[in-house]
């Protein structure tokens, strides 16, 4: 089922998790992936239209899905956010967008502790570098592109379908003793 919309706005996140339930029957899986990043040489280039951008699709939408989506979690749901290498090891020129990362793994291992006695797990996974649109699209500078990934120790950015695994397991009961844990799928770069 596809539904359209806004996620930088409240009041769609709070429509879609009720489209969701009413179509689905019931929430037992919220997955957080949508991101924005648009690559910068200095801080005086990050205008506040970007900065707000970045954070309303990278982190409010996360925040505002969550509290939307949670009330209706039974025990043994899960939530799955998406944050990345740049939580860890900030690019100079994606300071906004590294910046709503390590948020996103802050609010990660809060949110977990405080959801673990209804038996809701929440966790992280942290890419880097893979292709997606968020590259092409003016996330990384044109001239970085031919090398992109290629400073990792297996020499190439991951494909999307290399992230699915680490995913699905989180989402499914084989990781029913996990939460307010951050997974890497980073190429070889250890997360911290």
């Amino acid at each position: 089922m596809a539904l359209a919309g806004d996620i930088r706005d409240e009041g769609f996140c709070s429509q879609l998790v009720a489209d969701s339930l009413g179509a689905l029957g019931g929430l037992d899986l919220l997955v957080n992936v949508a991101g924005h990043q648009q690559a910068r040489e200095s801080i005086a280039d990050i205008t506040t239209e970007q900065f707000d951008e970045t954070f309303k699709t990278n982190f409010y939408a996360m925040f505002w899905l969550c509290k939307a989506a949670l009330p209706h979690m039974p025990a043994g749901a899960g939530i799955i956010n998406t944050a990345s290498i740049q939580s860890y090891s900030p690019s100079p020129t994606l300071l906004d967008y590294a910046s709503t990362k390590a948020a996103t793994v802050a609010f990660t291992k809060a949110l977990a502790k405080q959801v673990a006695a209804k038996g809701i797990r929440v966790n992280a996974v942290a890419p880097g570098p893979v292709w997606t649109p968020l590259q092409t699209s003016g996330g990384q500078p044109p001239e970085k592109i031919p090398h992109f990934g290629g400073q990792v120790p297996l020499g190439r950015p991951g494909q999307p379908a290399e992230l699915a695994p680490v995913y699905v397991f989180l989402a499914s009961q084989e990781s029913s003793y996990v939460t307010g844990e951050v997974y890497g799928v980073t190429g070889g770069n250890p997360l911290p």
